[in-house]
C-alpha cells in the first residue's frame, strides 16, 4: 500500500476517469450505426472504437476533433457506407455534452482541499473548455494533447506535465481509468499510480487497448480514493 500523504499532486486523465467517455461514445455512434442498418452491441462499439483511436493517434499529430472524425469514418470503411457530413462531426461534436461520473465532482472537491490537482488529457483545449464546467472545479495545471502535440501513451505528455508541475515526481500521483494510455507510460517514468477500473465487474475491455502493469493502487471509483485521501 502506498502513502497516499506523500503526494503534493493528482494529475488526472478525464475521459473515462473522470468523464462517463464509454457512455458518451455509445450515444454518439450508436445513432450513426442505426441509420445504415448495422446491428452492433454497446461493447462491439467500444472495442471499436478503442482499435481505431488508437490507430489514429499513432500517426502524426492532428486535434482529437479530427482523431474522433477519423474514427467515424473507419467504422464506415468496416461496414460499408459512407458517413454524411453530420454523421461524420457527430462524435466530435458531442464531446462537450459528456458527462462526469455520479462521484466525480464531490470527489474533486474532497481533493482539492488536500491536494493539488491536474489534468493530463488526449484532448484539444477546446473540447477541454466545455468539459471543464461539467466538473466544477479549478485544476491548478491542465496539459492536453493540443499543447504537447502528442497523444498518450507517448511520455512526452507526462514528461510536459512533470515539468510543468515544477515538483519531484515522487511527489506526483497520476490516476487514470486506462493502463494502456496511463499506467504503463506513466509508471516507466517513475509515477506512482492509481488505477480507477471503471469497467469492474463487467465483460470486455471497454474503450480502450487492452495493456498489462502494476498500479500503485487499483480503486472501483473516485468516491474511494477520496475517502482513503481524507482518512
Amino acid at each position: 500500500m502506498i502513502d497516499l500523504n506523500q503526494y503534493e499532486v493528482l494529475t488526472f486523465d478525464c475521459y473515462g476517469t473522470l468523464i462517463d467517455w464509454e457512455t458518451g461514445v455509445i450515444e454518439a455512434l450508436q445513432p450513426v450505426l442505426n441509420a445504415h442498418q448495422i446491428q452492433l452491441s454497446d461493447d462491439g462499439i467500444l472495442e471499436l472504437f478503442a482499435r481505431f483511436e488508437s490507430q489514429l493517434e499513432q500517426g502524426e499529430y492532428r486535434k482529437y476533433k479530427d482523431i474522433l472524425q477519423g474514427v467515424v469514418q473507419k467504422f464506415g470503411e468496416q461496414f460499408g457506407f459512407t458517413p454524411s457530413s453530420v454523421e461524420l462531426i457527430a462524435l466530435a461534436d458531442s464531446v462537450k455534452n459528456w458527462q462526469p461520473f455520479p462521484d466525480t465532482v464531490e470527489a474533486l472537491k474532497i481533493l482539492k482541499q488536500r491536494l493539488k490537482l491536474a489534468i493530463v488529457s488526449n484532448v484539444d483545449d477546446d473540447l477541454f473548455a466545455f468539459t471543464a464546467k461539467h466538473l466544477q472545479v479549478e485544476f491548478d495545471s491542465v496539459i492536453t494533447a493540443e499543447q504537447v502535440k502528442s497523444y498518450k501513451p507517448s511520455l512526452q505528455n507526462f514528461q510536459v506535465a512533470i515539468s510543468r508541475m515544477g515538483i519531484p515526481s515522487e511527489k506526483i500521483l497520476h490516476v487514470a481509468c486506462s493502463i494502456y494510455h496511463d499506467i504503463v507510460p506513466a509508471k516507466s517514468l517513475g509515477l506512482s499510480t492509481v488505477w480507477v477500473n471503471r469497467r469492474f465487474g463487467k465483460e470486455g475491455v471497454g474503450a480502450t487497448v487492452p495493456a498489462v502493469s502494476n498500479p500503485d493502487l487499483e480503486v472501483p471509483n473516485l468516491k474511494t480514493l477520496a475517502e482513503m485521501i481524507q482518512l
